[in-house]
């Protein structure tokens, strides 16, 4: 029979605990800290000096607080000392940021993603990003590892990518590519950028305090990241959420899977396009477009935007029936068919939920907008240090 945690197992999981609330929620008082994690003064004021011995955080006495009596130490964390690099692959777009401990964007660098551009050449700007951001790190500061976002399927954290075209991607190891052109000895972790949208949105966005979240995300198809319980949901190997290959027209429009009759046939730019009768159009300007034509009265692109958003709820229904969340985030150019169709959406989702079910589903656009990816790749990184922050910034 095991014996139960060591004392010094109970330790490292009270760090953690202490900073992820820190992490999570900034700038803490030692009283909210006792109360939320369920410690007591003495235990809480051990923690906080350790973790302040490390650099992780720092305290200090609040502004005036108007109360008689001493205040209680506020505890925040170093986000200039303690930092992550995420980047973010997209179809359109390459992204990098230092993201300091709380979520901070310290610094962050962009660029176009040219049509074409294969796995071998993207990884060398990103790694040319995130050397120039190395420059201008202060001294002292504690690197905790990197994270990467990108579209497409993946299978695993070390980042082995299969992306059909358009995307260009192909089969290989973005995060060993990417630890070998930066010479780095922390982890580089790798997720689907659905993944790491719904991580961030879970984490300090639409869907904060939920447990149960949907994160739709449309990007070279449509896929979602979901949490159940608290926890991600990958399946094995990490193909998980491909939900824009759940057949809902079985017959209809072929995929680029070899199957027919695909959701994302049904709710992607080019159903779009072709309901409104733009089927020359490409690309999510165009898509956006005729959403935009749609608000202006546009009879055609009206219709479209109608018929892609039934489609979309009918999706929805499904998904909601299946995993029950308390949010359904719409991510990418999805934000924009919601939002138009939103009424469609919730009338297809009350026609096939179940009412037990549907009743309480929120239905939410990203608070974080576009950066979500970024900021959940930078949530991928630190997740180490927030396990066992003492060996993770040694």
């Amino acid at each position: 029979m095991r014996a139960g945690p060591s004392q010094e197992e109970v330790r490292r999981q009270n760090l953690g605990a202490l900073l992820r609330y820190v992490h999570v929620h900034g700038a803490t008082s030692r009283a909210e800290l006792t109360t939320s994690l369920g410690l007591n003064r003495s235990t809480i004021g051990a923690l906080t000096a350790e973790l302040t011995a490390a650099g992780l955080v720092s305290e200090r006495a609040p502004r005036e607080t108007g109360r008689a009596g001493r205040p209680s130490l506020v505890v925040r964390p170093e986000s200039a000392r303690v930092y992550a690099y995420a980047c973010s692959i997209e179809v359109d777009a390459l992204r990098a940021a230092r993201v300091g401990l709380g979520g901070v964007v310290l610094d962050r660098r962009e660029v176009t993603r040219e049509p074409g551009l294969a796995a071998e050449e993207a990884v060398p700007v990103l790694a040319g990003f995130v050397k120039e951001m190395q420059q201008v790190v202060p001294k002292g500061s504690v690197y905790v590892g990197a994270g990467v976002a990108v579209c497409g399927m993946m299978r695993g954290s070390r980042g082995a990518v299969h992306v059909q075209p358009p995307s260009g991607w192909v089969d290989g190891s973005l995060g060993a590519a990417l630890a070998s052109d930066l010479d780095s000895n922390r982890p580089i972790l790798v997720n689907r950028a659905a993944d790491a949208s719904a991580l961030a949105e879970h984490t300090r966005g639409a869907a904060a305090g939920l447990d149960n979240v949907v994160y739709l995300h449309h990007d070279v198809g449509v896929d979602a990241g979901i949490i159940v319980g608290g926890r991600r949901l990958t399946g094995h190997g990490g193909y998980g959420g491909e939900v824009g290959h759940m057949v809902v027209r079985p017959g209809g429009r072929p995929c680029g899977c070899g199957s027919r009759g695909c959701w994302e046939t049904e709710i992607g730019e080019q159903a779009l396009l072709q309901a409104a009768g733009r089927p020359a159009a490409t690309g999510q300007g165009a898509a956006r477009a005729v959403v935009e034509a749609a608000a202006y009265g546009d009879v055609s692109a009206q219709s479209a935007v109608r018929q892609v958003g039934d489609w979309l709820g009918f999706g929805v229904a499904n998904l909601v029936n299946i995993f029950n969340p308390d949010v359904v985030i719409f991510g990418g150019p999805l934000r924009d068919i919601y939002l138009a169709a939103a009424t469609r959406v919730r009338s297809r989702l009350n026609a096939m939920g179940l009412p037990a079910i549907r009743d309480h589903v929120r239905l939410r656009t990203p608070q974080l907008g576009e950066e979500a990816a970024l900021i959940g790749a930078a949530e991928l990184a630190f997740g180490q240090l927030l396990a066992d922050p003492l060996d993770a910034s040694a």
